[in-house]
């Protein structure tokens, strides 16, 4: 508890966006307390416009990419994981939800199933690792990032699966526009495993979603309505 709420205390000086402060720990109930920040959750409460979305996504990613590894290590695990079990993985959620995956976007996903996965990532760097679009908070009517949630997941990862939850939540055009605004690297390499990424973690969400909600509309069913939408931008 101690360790997840100094690392709320060094995330809040690095995000340009709004970070949960801690207002004190209980360690003994497992308890950290902060004021609840403004916004609503995005993968509930879509925006007008999108792309406006991008440029404080750009520089929210910037600024944490940059984080000294060095520092960040004090706080958060590594977090790698060879990309030939990730795609084993979905091709298991696939074979759970295949059932419900339109006729015409099958092709689409077996064809990327049956391909090799990318390489693995040469660099780590601090990230949030867990960006989707219910940790993005907003203003639904000016299209504004109001915060940025849930850091549970914060890893020495590849910065990739970043912006993989930006291609995969906000599809492509978002995420070209957000690379305009990103002052890390990214090269064809990265872009390649960030469209793994997108689609595995897509597959992820439907399995999610189809295996836990219980209805259409209830908060985990909402993963698969939206992973069910978003399957012909993901694998094209």
């Amino acid at each position: 508890m101690r360790r997840e709420a100094a690392l709320l205390a060094v995330v809040s000086e690095l995000s340009p966006l709004p970070v949960p402060q801690p207002i004190f720990v209980d360690e003994e109930a497992g308890v950290i307390a902060y004021r609840k920040l403004p916004g609503r959750p995005l993968n509930l409460h879509p925006v007008k416009e999108p792309p406006r979305l991008a440029a404080p996504l750009g520089d929210f990613l910037s600024r944490v990419h940059a984080a000294p590894v060095e520092r960040m290590e004090a706080f958060v695990p590594r977090d790698t994981f060879p990309l030939s079990e990730l795609l084993e993985e979905a091709e298991g959620h696939y074979r759970d939800i295949v059932a419900q995956v339109p006729l015409a976007a099958r092709r689409q996903v077996e064809d990327f199933l049956g391909a090799a996965a990318p390489a693995e990532p040469g660099l780590l760097l601090f990230c949030h690792n867990d960006l989707g679009s219910e940790h993005l908070l907003v203003d639904v009517e000016s299209s504004a990032l109001t915060g940025v949630i849930d850091w549970t997941d914060a890893a020495i990862a590849d910065p990739a699966y970043d912006l993989a939850l930006v291609y995969r939540d906000l599809g492509p055009e978002v995420y070209e526009r957000t690379l305009m605004y990103y002052e890390g690297r990214h090269d064809d390499a990265d872009h390649e495993r960030v469209v793994f990424y997108a689609r595995c973690a897509l597959l992820e969400d439907i399995a999610y979603g189809l295996c836990s909600g219980v209805r259409a509309g209830s908060g985990v069913r909402s993963y698969a309505d939206a992973g069910l939408a978003h399957l012909g931008r993901t694998f094209a």
